[in-house]
């Protein structure tokens, strides 16, 4: 998780605030339970795994075998075989 600066977030007013009750300290503000975030949404991973995934489509589609790319991405065949066959 990264820190954001609450002047570049949250209203003037807000940020005064929040002064009343902390200056120059980190505050955690919990996730709202009420709308979760799905797998792999907060840390970006899905998004990650979503471009790994169309490189390998697309080298696979240039001519790459599923062995290279097994190879490659540090996957076995039948990992690539469902992310080359998957939809």
């Amino acid at each position: 998780m990264k820190y954001v600066n609450a002047k570049n977030l949250l209203p003037d007013g807000l940020v005064r605030e929040l002064q009343s009750y902390i200056q120059g300290g980190y505050i955690y503000v919990p996730a709202d339970e009420t709308r979760p975030k799905s797998w792999g949404e907060v840390s970006g991973y899905r998004e990650e795994l979503r471009r790994r995934n169309r490189r390998i489509t697309e080298e696979y589609r240039k001519g790459a075998s599923a062995e290279e790319l097994a190879e490659k991405f540090c996957l076995s065949v039948h990992a690539i075989r469902k992310i080359i066959y998957q939809k």
